[in-house]
């Protein structure tokens, strides 16, 4: 499913146990990797030495990846490396889309120091930009990393952008041979207690049980078991975080949309929540 993978990589600690779950992924799928640092552009970071001009980050950068390819080597994975320069954000999702990569597996927090492409407000950019499928994971204790996930979970509303989202859910599902879970939340948080409220509330419900039949629908045509479907009612990202829990959810695949550029939006700011919030990977897919 994945025969290319990019792994922007600052060699922060936390940023080395996604490099392991990237080694993983690549592994199982007999992927190749690249590990990619990207200088930035926007620090001053050239220097003089012995009458030659260093740029002392991409000097840096060249250890930082090699660094890394010795420890996927370990892991049994055979990488590529590539330092370049450039706005953080942007190049990381032109890179991806420029040279055909299948997914971008990026942390959600790195730490100060030579490199701060990798902290979560960069990674979320590269989420909104990139058309390549994005895996985020945070570095927070509670993250739970477990590969190959043996249960995936597809957040729908129904709209096409999310069942793009959902396809790849499934495809990834049937590779892995995992179970699928459809979650939809019927968003009845702003409504008050007057009769015009309740029928907004039904009309929410039967919308989101719609979405869910499209889910198990769309999983015919791939080969799986029966699609398990949860219908929350509350904020979605409680509702899709509460579904994690309960479930023993490994990763979520979830849709982002807008246009491409800076003031991209993610759905609703429910993906944007839930990649800052999820304990699992989140894999979000773009237009």
């Amino acid at each position: 499913m994945y025969e290319d993978v990019l792994l922007p990589f600052d060699g922060s600690e936390g940023a080395t146990t996604v490099l392991r779950h990237a080694a993983e992924i690549a592994d199982w799928a007999d992927a190749t990797i690249r590990v990619l640092f990207v200088a930035d552009t926007s620090r001053d970071s050239v220097t003089v030495v012995e009458g030659q001009t260093v740029d002392a980050l991409a000097k840096q950068g060249e250890r930082v990846v090699e660094g890394a390819a010795e420890t996927l080597r370990s892991l049994g994975v055979d990488p590529k490396t590539d330092v370049v320069q450039g706005n953080p954000a942007v190049t990381i999702a032109d890179y991806a889309e420029q040279y055909g990569y299948d997914l971008v597996v990026m942390p959600t927090r790195g730490r100060e120091g030579i490199s701060r492409y990798l902290v979560g407000s960069v990674t979320e950019k590269v989420v909104r930009l990139s058309s390549v499928p994005v895996l985020t994971a945070r570095l927070q204790p509670d993250e739970r990393l477990a590969f190959p996930y043996e249960n995936v979970l597809v957040p729908t509303d129904g709209s096409p952008v999310s069942m793009r989202a959902v396809d790849h859910g499934l495809e990834l599902a049937a590779a892995l041979g995992a179970t699928t879970h459809a979650v939809a939340v019927a968003d009845d948080t702003s409504l008050g207690p007057d009769v015009r409220s309740t029928v907004a509330s039904d009309a929410g419900e039967t919308a989101a049980r719609e979405a869910l039949e499209d889910v198990t629908e769309a999983a015919s045509a791939y080969e799986l078991g029966p699609v398990v479907e949860h219908l929350e009612r509350g904020k979605p990202v409680d509702g899709i975080l509460s579904c994690i829990d309960e479930h023993d959810i490994d990763a979520v695949v979830m849709g982002t949309t807008g246009r491409r550029g800076t003031d991209r939006i993610l759905l609703g700011s429910v993906t944007e929540k839930t990649v800052r919030s999820a304990p699992v990977p989140v894999i979000t897919v773009g237009e």
